[in-house]
């Protein structure tokens, strides 16, 4: 053997295998490795070319230490009780939380804030500011929620359906304080689509993002409420649009219909007109229509009576609402409106006083309190 071509050769395969990414010392030992393999087989076949064969035998001795090494450490990682990480682990992890908190023995509220303190990572303080409750009270509702499900097993698969159910309830918690539970349902809705593939999940996040889209014009500055037909559209999210219709093209292709992508489907609608008068009423009737059959859901029945007296005129609206709970949320409101478009003003502002009186918000009261007095208004003159 040349032992002044070794000499050359040796820095330069050790400065490869560096560069490779090897430390200095695992590349020098790899390297010497391969110089004792060179020993005992060069004198019988010598190499062409000696430094590519030293580069090659070193890095596959330096990749054999790498992955013994590994392996040393995943088997005392066994011994000390402690699982070595697994592809996916993480994500599979992070969906067994969302099944946990969302569990059909927890009511509504404890399912939000358990999902929001586990999956989300919002302390208990920020949980309680968001809800307008006071830390102490927060923390024994979450409290309560972990011993309720402490017990709970998740070898089986969890109800992704009470997950979603969960996620848009802490959407519709809107923001207060530093805590912006719309944001940050969409940033729920975002991870559990990444971990489960499931068509209805990408319509939760459609829909969310179609709402989230025009948040900058549902309000005025001192805060009262803009109806969507009111609305300066030019302030709509175009970004938080365009990928909503995006998820829920994607999911639809899927031909797995679910009630969040129907909801989306209305959204979408209403974000493609360009005005109000351009919202193609029609067709979101028929979605509706798609709605009430996979829920059978009074709201949705409601909603459906409102769009029908848009695409066929009030009396048609009025009519399809007459067969609803009058208890329903929001009943007497929707009855206002289409009395209202139908020119029977005192009727209208009748009702809207009546629905101001059973709002579940102050700004969704104080609009119809001045909805009422504007009609009041109009016939007094």
């Amino acid at each position: 053997m040349d032992e002044a071509l070794l000499r050359a050769v040796v820095p330069t395969v050790i400065g490869v295998l560096v560069r490779r990414g090897a430390d200095f010392a695992a590349a020098e030992d790899a390297v010497q490795d391969a110089l004792v393999e060179a020993l005992r087989v060069w004198p019988d076949d010598p190499p062409r070319d000696p430094r590519a064969w030293l580069v090659a035998v070193a890095w596959r001795r330096f990749l054999d230490a790498v992955r013994a090494d590994t392996s040393r450490r995943r088997r005392e990682l066994v011994v000390e009780e402690e699982p070595a990480p697994e592809p996916g682990r993480e994500e599979d992890d992070t969906l067994a939380l969302y099944f946990l908190c969302a569990h059909p023995s927890l009511s509504p509220a404890s399912a939000v804030a358990l999902t929001l303190r586990a999956v989300g990572g919002l302390t208990t303080r920020q949980i309680a500011r968001a809800h307008l409750v006071p830390e102490a009270t927060m923390a024994q509702r979450i409290s309560r929620a972990k011993r309720t499900v402490a017990g709970v097993r998740l070898d089986r698969p969890g109800d992704v359906a009470t997950v979603l159910r969960v996620l848009y309830l802490v959407f519709n918690e809107g923001y207060t304080g530093d805590v912006d539970l719309a944001a940050e349902a969409i940033r729920l809705t975002r991870r559990l689509a990444a971990a489960v593939d499931d068509a209805e999940v990408s319509g939760l996040l459609a829909l969310v993002l179609l709402h989230h889209a025009r948040r900058p014009a549902r309000t005025r500055p001192d805060g009262s409420l803009v109806p969507l037909a009111e609305q300066d559209r030019g302030l709509w999210d175009t970004r938080l649009v365009a990928e909503g219709v995006a998820v829920l093209q994607a999911a639809l292709a899927r031909d797995r219909l679910g009630e969040y992508q129907a909801q989306a489907a209305v959204a979408a609608l209403h974000a493609d007109a360009r005005t109000a008068a351009e919202t193609d009423w029609v067709q979101i009737v028929e979605w509706y229509d798609e709605l009430v059959r996979l829920t059978g859901s009074p709201v949705a029945r409601l909603n459906r009576a409102v769009a029908v007296g848009e695409a066929d005129g009030p009396r048609a609206g009025l009519a399809a609402l007459a067969g609803l709970d009058p208890a329903l949320p929001r009943h007497t409101a929707a009855a206002a409106y289409l009395h209202e478009r139908d020119g029977d003003l005192a009727t209208a502002a009748r009702l809207y006083a009546e629905a101001a009186r059973s709002a579940s918000t102050v700004p969704e009261r104080d609009h119809l309190v001045r909805r009422a007095a504007r009609l009041n208004a109009a016939l007094r003159g």
